[in-house]
């Protein structure tokens, strides 16, 4: 996807030259940490080699970095060979992901369940299992006194799932998203598995958090799912989620300051418009005020007895389950090849991806050897 520094620009928060930012560049040697201040952008390679390194030691002056220029001025491009690649904002972290954190998603993971990966069922289920859960779960705190109620009148009528279990109950959904060094960035094309007949896209929210497991920043992330393969099974979960090109991040992460908190992270509305090139347009949006659990709680699953030396990311869930017909009526929406996927919100900024099979996506050839070698050979490590 062809891109300018003009685009990028427009991709940033409105008030991006008062937000502080970390991302990643290519300069033709290897990949190289950013920080992002007052519009002027600094390659801080040579303070720390990793964005994970950069923010493991608190804050770090800008004026130690290697001042590049204004962010305007410079040619950022998702393209192989540009002068500055613009690449995923993060590096050693571990890729983690909380599901089933809003009611909306909890009821589309049982119909997905139900109807066993087939599309052509869900409609009759969803009018079905709305009545009998909708207002209940919409309401009910998880591992409170009144889902362990909600539980038990749910077994007794035959309706409880695997997925009301991390819905309501007190542990959370959280697993492994992607490999290290595997995720896309902004304008990058994500993937969906060539096979897959039914998917979508998933806005989410992104903590990037460091080695102590303390959120020091937020982004924006595309969580792609094949609903067929973990409707046949949740078993399928890896299939399902961890695939070539199938997790984007970006454009950058931006850092907790005093103009951006956790609590903006919490009141944060994310927008998604899917266009595909058969004219197909659709709409959603994911607000965070509806998450059945708090973010600093998810984070402290994720973290439970783990231990990340190098950091993590953890997306943090959807309102969004898209149910729009796209070709025949009852099928409800998956992805064509050529999709445009555009998620944004106004402190975070737009992640842009165009839609490919994961078969034909970029491939991922650029591994943790590959980054030790590349730093040593340029006298980073």
């Amino acid at each position: 996807m062809a891109s300018s520094s003009t685009t990028l620009i427009a991709a940033l928060p409105d008030d991006w030259r008062a937000g502080r930012f970390v991302g990643r560049i290519d300069r033709g040697e290897g990949p190289c940490p950013i920080l992002v201040e007052n519009g002027q952008v600094f390659d801080m390679s040579r303070v720390a080699p990793t964005v994970s390194a950069l923010l493991a030691g608190g804050v770090v002056e800008a004026s130690q970095g290697e001042a590049l220029g204004e962010l305007a001025d410079l040619n950022l491009s998702p393209d192989e060979g540009a002068a500055n690649r613009l690449l995923s904002p993060i590096d050693l972290q571990c890729v983690k992901a909380a599901g089933v954190t809003f009611a909306v998603s909890a009821l589309e993971r049982v119909i997905e369940e139900r109807a066993r990966g087939d599309h052509a069922k869900a409609a009759g289920l969803r009018g079905t299992l709305e009545a009998a859960l909708g207002g209940n779960i919409r309401s009910v705190v998880p591992g409170s006194p009144e889902a362990a109620q909600l539980k038990d009148a749910l077994i007794a009528e035959g309706l409880w799932s695997q997925y009301l279990e991390v819905a309501i109950g007190p542990d959370a959904e959280i697993f492994t998203k992607s490999p290290v060094l595997s995720t896309v960035g902004w304008g990058m094309p994500v993937g969906v598995r060539s096979d897959s007949t039914w998917n979508n896209p998933e806005p989410e929210v992104v903590l990037v958090a460091d080695a102590h497991g303390k959120a020091v920043g937020a982004t924006l992330g595309n969580d792609v799912n094949l609903r067929d393969f973990e409707g046949r099974s949740a078993l399928l979960l890896g299939k399902a989620k961890d695939n070539n090109a199938s997790c984007s991040l970006g454009p950058l992460v931006r850092l907790f300051d005093d103009g951006f908190t956790m609590d903006d992270v919490r009141s944060s509305q994310v927008a998604l418009t899917i266009t595909g090139t058969d004219g197909y347009v659709l709409k959603g949006a994911s607000s965070m005020d509806q998450i059945s659990r708090d973010p600093e709680d998810l984070l402290g699953q994720a973290l439970s007895e783990h231990h990340y030396p190098d950091g993590l990311v953890l997306f943090l869930g959807t309102l969004f389950a898209p149910t729009q017909d796209r070709d025949e009526p009852g099928r409800g929406f998956t992805h064509k090849v050529g999709d445009t996927v555009v998620i944004s919100n106004p402190r975070l900024g737009t992640l842009v991806n165009p839609v490919m099979t994961s078969a034909d996506a970029p491939a991922w050839t650029f591994g943790l050897g590959d980054l030790m070698r590349n730093l040593a050979k340029r006298g980073l490590l």
